[in-house]
């Protein structure tokens, strides 16, 4: 299976009045813009997913609806709780090797820290490994057998800004 993971674009600050509940902050004009061109980005790697996994969290949201355009694949987004910030990556493995186990290509879309989290996890079989994995980035993990912890290898993780000049 390849995994990737790619976190939400450029958010309103926590915080911000008017957007006090965490899971109600939106891409801003210029994380929307960004988010486009990231998306493009991946469309020219020419990346086929069986599946897009998203956080509902509108953040989140809004960058899978923009990936999903690009890429003209709307039908494959699904939306879980699994993926939200206040999550543990556990959760996500476990959906997956019970809904998506016979996928070749997922795509899962969220939150930091919990994203760096799973990635550790997978890699290494804890949560320890610190990555530095900006809003809009983009991770591909390949792994060999089920979806586990210390089951991955890491290909690659590209920043925003070499998405947008690929």
């Amino acid at each position: 299976m390849e995994l990737f993971l790619l976190r939400h674009g450029i958010a309103v600050e926590k915080g911000t009045p008017g957007f006090e509940n965490d899971s109600a902050r939106p891409l801003t004009p210029g994380g929307i813009k960004k988010t486009r061109k990231i998306a493009k980005g991946i469309k020219r790697m020419d990346l086929k997913f069986d599946f897009i996994l998203s956080s509902p969290f509108l953040r989140a949201k809004q960058t899978a609806e923009i990936v999903t355009k690009a890429l003209k694949c709307g039908r494959k987004l699904k939306l879980t709780k699994s993926l939200t910030a206040d999550e543990k990556p556990e959760s996500i493995l476990k959906e997956i090797n019970q809904t998506y186990k016979n996928a070749a290509r997922l795509l899962l879309i969220g939150h930091e820290p919990y994203l760096s989290q799973l990635i550790s996890l997978l890699l290494s079989g804890d949560r320890k490994i610190q990555i530095n994995f900006k809003k809009g980035g983009l991770c591909k993990l390949t792994l060999d057998k089920a979806l586990s912890p210390s089951s991955a290898t890491l290909n690659w993780l590209l920043t925003p800004g070499q998405l947008e000049k690929i």
